[in-house]
């Protein structure tokens, strides 16, 4: 992503419904989501997190953000997460990025291991998650004190042999 993507961070990443089972709450302004790009940027740069834009293919706009962090070498695992705009729910760009985010991960990084955590209220992310091959591990109860309320976390994992490409 580039300068020209802060409006479009803002968009997805200060509207509270997009947050509502986020790890932060909404950003409250351009600033914020400059800051942000900055940190991606800077990050990415690390190799400590990936956070790619995803873009609609028809205008080539941010309409969404798959990431990959929390990564570790020495387990070769990673956390997967994914933020997608109101307008662009229910159209499958998620899906096709997760696909790509879950190949970098296990075919050019080599990790052996994807977790992911999830609102047990989210269903469409559980039911991205499970179509993509991931399987429900545990339930962590009141793991998160956000936007003013305390929220469970279902725990999610796929292992490099379980993956199949085709399944998303």
């Amino acid at each position: 992503m580039t300068p020209v993507d802060v409006p479009a961070l803002f968009e997805i990443f200060g509207d509270p419904l997009v947050c509502r089972y986020w790890s932060r709450p909404p950003l409250r302004g351009l600033a914020e989501a400059a800051d942000l790009l900055g940190e991606i940027t800077r990050c990415f740069a690390e190799r400590s997190l990936f956070q790619w834009g995803v873009a609609d293919v028809f205008d080539d706009r941010v309409i969404g953000t798959c990431t990959l962090s929390s990564l570790s070498a020495r387990h070769r695992r990673a956390e997967v997460g994914f933020a997608l705009a109101r307008a662009a729910w229910g159209k499958g760009y998620m899906a096709e990025a997760l696909t790509a985010l879950i190949g970098f991960a296990f075919e050019t990084l080599g990790l052996h291991r994807l977790e992911a955590d999830v609102d047990p209220r989210n269903l469409p992310s559980i039911r991205l998650l499970e179509g993509a091959g991931f399987r429900r591990e545990g339930f962590l109860r009141e793991r998160y004190h956000l936007n003013g309320e305390i929220q469970d976390a279902l725990f999610y994992g796929l292992l490099r042999r379980e993956y199949n490409p085709a399944a998303v």
